[in-house]
């Protein structure tokens, strides 16, 4: 339990920050104190909600002095419980969210640098209007911020071609738990002045620094694109499809998404105005995407292997969208997986990654472990193929009660996900971050090497233990 700030602590820090960063009323906070999937509901003893880096810093030094916890949070849309205080009501929310410029924008370079509460949509925007784009998206980036995205280093549907937050990640800006600023911002190709303290903070969670601002590379903005609705068998075809296309196309393949038809029902049965793009129902989907700047020379490659794949049984059909409104259909019924499970009642998502390879195995053999266990249980298995990262979501038996059935066996359908992960080489989170929810599985079934690592790290770094407490390893 953190201890509880002293009466001069919060009088100090609501003289530093003024009326706009600080407050203790409980209305003003509640909005911030439950995670988005509304696991987790804690109390703070106050937000701190500074609009600079040096006001950031001051507020680290002050509570630093009096070793008083700090709960950095960003968009609160994280799906692990990673921004939320814990319920002992000591802990100090510190939000970014007014930290929200876009810095710079070099379009030469192709760099541009944000803070941290800068809205992941928003940046899209400015970087569309220089003729360039930040080739990371996700279906939470109305609200998701860059200090957020960056912290938890996220994925999302393009890193077959760009790569997580860490690859676009050229430098970063972060309070320290002392207080002190790292100023890392500069976009250096070659830096060995030994640890990578860039790659250290990110996706680190804000437990070894508070991200205040990043510098993120840039790509030319994508003239064209090519969309497809595949019908397929099986993840083992989709796995040689992928393979195809990769050896064919290359680069321009930016998206290659793996859906079960169970998912697609759900989204035409919850989600309005969505419509199945292949009439006849098949097992598998996938959703290909190509990006590049000849638009026709895109859709002749796409055509091109698809037609090959089709002629040898690889594929069962397929429809090319017409034009950018029917890329995003295709799209949106890719990202409205998630509301129309939950639409569907309870169920336990699981973010995990497996080597590519091996992920038609998982995704074939995880829910025959899982019935077996847990009788009726039942597993869908959605996401990004070509990454190898699965969104493994597993469903009560039909008839029973969902939140009674999840409270008994919720915790030990996890660990074996988890086991079977693990056994296969993967990770137990593959883009969401540990948090709270998984801190207690990584800790049993995580290597020893990688946890003691990371244990030795944060207590280098954060002897006292002032940023957030209680996630990622304790």
């Amino acid at each position: 339990m953190s201890p509880a700030p002293s009466p001069d602590l919060l009088a100090r820090l609501a003289a530093l920050l003024g009326p706009k960063g600080y407050t203790a009323d409980a209305d003003s906070m509640a909005p911030w104190l439950t995670d988005w999937r509304g696991k987790y509901t804690g109390r703070a003893a106050a937000m701190l909600s500074p609009g600079s880096t040096e006001e950031v810093a001051a507020a680290v030094r002050l509570c630093a002095a009096e070793q008083a916890a700090l709960v950095p949070q960003g968009g609160n849309s994280g799906m692990v419980g990673g921004a939320t205080p814990d319920p002992g009501g000591n802990q100090l929310l510190l939000s970014l969210r007014r930290m929200n410029r876009i810095r710079s924008i070099d379009a030469a370079a192709q760099v541009a640098v944000a803070e941290a509460g800068v809205i992941l949509e928003t940046f899209h925007h400015a970087a569309l209007a220089h003729g360039l784009r930040f080739p990371l998206t996700l279906g939470g980036k109305g609200s998701a911020t860059i200090g957020g995205l960056v912290s938890t280093n996220a994925g999302g549907t393009q890193v077959l071609r760009h790569g997580t937050m860490r690859a676009l990640v050229a430098g970063i800006e972060a309070v320290l738990p002392d207080g002190s600023i790292f100023d890392g911002l500069a976009p250096l190709k070659k830096d060995n002045r030994g640890y990578d303290l860039r790659h250290l903070l990110c996706g680190a969670e804000g437990t070894l620094g508070i991200v205040t601002a990043a510098t993120l590379h840039l790509v030319p903005a994508a003239i064209a694109r090519c969309t497809a609705w595949i019908a397929i068998d099986s993840p083992e075809q989709a796995l040689r499809l992928l393979r195809q296309l990769d050896a064919s196309i290359g680069r321009e393949l930016e998206g290659f998404e793996i859906i079960p038809h169970a998912c697609l029902d759900a989204v035409l049965r919850h989600i309005p105005q969505t419509r199945a793009p292949i009439a006849a129902p098949h097992p598998w989907y996938v959703l290909a995407e190509l990006a590049g700047d000849n638009q026709q020379e895109l859709s002749d490659a796409l055509e091109r292997q698809l037609a090959t794949a089709l002629n040898a049984g690889l594929i069962r059909d397929v429809v090319i969208a017409k034009n950018d409104r029917e890329s995003d259909d295709f799209w949106r019924l890719r990202d409205s997986i998630s509301e129309a499970e939950r639409a569907e009642g309870p169920a336990l998502q699981h973010d995990v990654s497996v080597p590519v390879d091996l992920m038609p195995t998982f995704v074939a053999d995880n829910p025959a472990r899982l019935a077996a266990a847990f009788p009726g249980a039942r597993a869908l298995s959605f996401g990004h193929l070509g990454d190898g990262n699965v969104h493994h979501h597993v469903q009560p038996p039909v008839g029973t009660d969902g939140a009674a059935w999840l409270a008994e066996h919720g915790a030990g359908v996890s660990r074996l996900v988890y086991a079977h992960v693990i056994e296969l080489g993967g990770s137990l989170s593959a883009e969401h971050g540990i948090g709270q929810l998984k801190r207690d599985v990584m800790a049993e079934l995580d290597s020893p090497a990688r946890l003691a690592a990371l244990r030795a790290i944060k207590a280098g770094l954060d002897p006292a233990g002032i940023l957030n407490p209680g996630k990622l390893i304790g």
